[in-house]
């Protein structure tokens, strides 16, 4: 629930990056600076690459993708060459598992082995998914994405996670900075709206185009002409993780496995002798964002509506571009881990459509002969005031050797929680991706540099 202002300080609009992010940012220069040197490629401060990690989602295939892929970066030295690490729907929960340790990228090993363990050999017990709705249902704004969160997400990521997101900052200032992207329901189906993306950070969230944000803790809270008229708990990292991988609760979908998930947990507890508050079956709006007074380049939908939803970023394109791409972050390459499933290339052509829509420079994307199976590295680069894109497909030639549509079959987005062997031959088969291509991704920062020097 965020209801805002504009002329409180509360609320800011503008499309400069908040102080913090800046500060974190600025101090991460010399990280990629020392790391680049390790691989003997020299470069100013000034001249550091603002390196993006965009990981796309796809359920826990999604999850267990980005988190061999952030284990490969580590153990070929290039984890510290990331400026950003943004990600929606399932990459958002792998993300939300690392960035609960400090300091995550210096011990990426043991922290990837305690994901692996916790998935392999996790359960969520009826007890501690009633104590946590029991929690939340003491809130004005408990609604359906809790419910989501606490039945589903929590089954598939072995693990209720009640850590809020503001504890990330000032812990994680060794790290990438960490974008989680959502998108408004209201605005998706008008692709020229720049308030369709929202952005969570551990800071700020708001739309990442149009420039308006709230500090994180307020996100939940409710405000009038500026000042906060009813503050509500900030919400934790289990909710994120179901907020954003959302795309899975279609309408029916969300219908079907919640009711039989309900009236299991319910029996449960019943045969438990607890009582069940009659608030705990009551659900509603997500988030509510309010806003008066008009705010130029804001679409009136937004300033006007009382209420807004968000959800699954995968409804719309299944990738973070949109916010990675805020023109405040001067990215200059894009590696994109593609772990969509189904048609090939299509998050990258989405996203280049989109940006020539809204007229925000991207490359060209061109396909190769052979979409079904596609290599494991491409690279678009025409554009020269357009970050490089550099797409890399979850499932490819080079590690399914022939089998991709069989690996798409197995993996599935919809799928519940993954065998052992399945989750260790999907990190097998994301590590391979990045030690496979490290050459090519350290020429491609090599001419990215050039490019600002020149």
């Amino acid at each position: 629930v965020i209801v805002w202002c504009v002329c409180s300080s509360e609320v800011r609009i503008g499309n400069s990056l908040n102080e913090s992010e800046s500060q974190h940012v600025a101090n991460r220069r010399a990280t990629v600076q020392q790391c680049l040197q390790e691989h003997n490629i020299f470069c100013s401060v000034d001249e550091v690459p603002n390196i993006a990690l965009a990981a796309t989602g796809g359920g826990e295939r999604a999850m267990i993708g980005l988190l061999g892929s952030l284990s490969q970066l580590s153990e070929e030295r290039l984890l510290d060459c990331i400026m950003y690490l943004g990600g929606d729907s399932g990459s958002t929960w792998c993300m939300a598992s690392v960035y609960k340790e400090p300091d995550w990228s210096n011990q990426m090993e043991t922290v990837k082995q305690n994901i692996i363990k916790r998935l392999n050999q996790g359960k969520i017990t009826c007890s501690e998914q009633y104590k946590m709705l029991a929690k939340m249902c003491e809130k004005d704004n408990f609604n359906v994405t809790d419910i989501w969160a606490i039945f589903i997400v929590s089954d598939i990521v072995k693990e209720i996670d009640d850590h809020v997101l503001t504890e990330q900052r000032g812990q994680n200032t060794n790290n990438p900075y960490p974008i989680y992207t959502v998108i408004d329901k209201k605005c998706k189906h008008n692709t020229l709206n720049r308030d369709t993306w929202f952005e969570i950070t551990p800071h700020e969230c708001g739309y990442s185009q149009t420039g308006a944000f709230v500090d994180s803790k307020s996100f939940g809270s409710q405000f009038e002409k500026g000042a906060k008229t009813k503050e509500q708990p900030e919400i934790d990292m289990m909710y994120l993780q179901g907020l954003c991988g959302s795309a899975l609760a279609d309408v029916e979908e969300i219908r079907n496995r919640i009711r039989k998930q309900i009236l299991h947990f319910f029996t449960r507890m019943e045969k438990k002798l607890y009582k069940i508050p009659e608030q705990l079956m009551k659900s509603y709006i997500m988030s509510i964002v309010c806003l008066s007074l008009t705010v130029d380049d804001v679409h009136p939908s937004v300033l006007k509506s009382e209420k807004r939803h968000y959800e699954d970023t995968g409804l719309l394109i299944n990738s973070p571009y949109l916010s990675i791409l805020r023109k405040e972050r001067n990215v200059d390459l894009i590696i994109s881990l593609d772990f969509n499933s189904g048609v090939q290339f299509e998050t990258v052509d989405q996203a280049a459509q989109m940006c020539k829509d809204l007229q925000i420079p991207f490359p060209t994307v061109e396909h190769p002969e052979n979409i079904e199976e596609p290599e494991d590295f491409y690279v678009f680069k025409d554009n020269p005031n357009a970050p490089v894109v550099i797409h890399m497909p979850l499932f490819n030639a080079m590690n399914c050797k022939g089998e991709v549509k069989m690996c798409e079959t197995k993996y599935t987005t919809f799928q519940l929680a993954y065998s052992d062997e399945m989750i260790s031959n999907l990190l097998e088969k994301a590590g391979l991706n990045i030690k496979n291509t490290k050459e090519k991704l350290l020429k491609e920062i090599e001419e990215v540099i050039q490019r600002k020097k020149n």
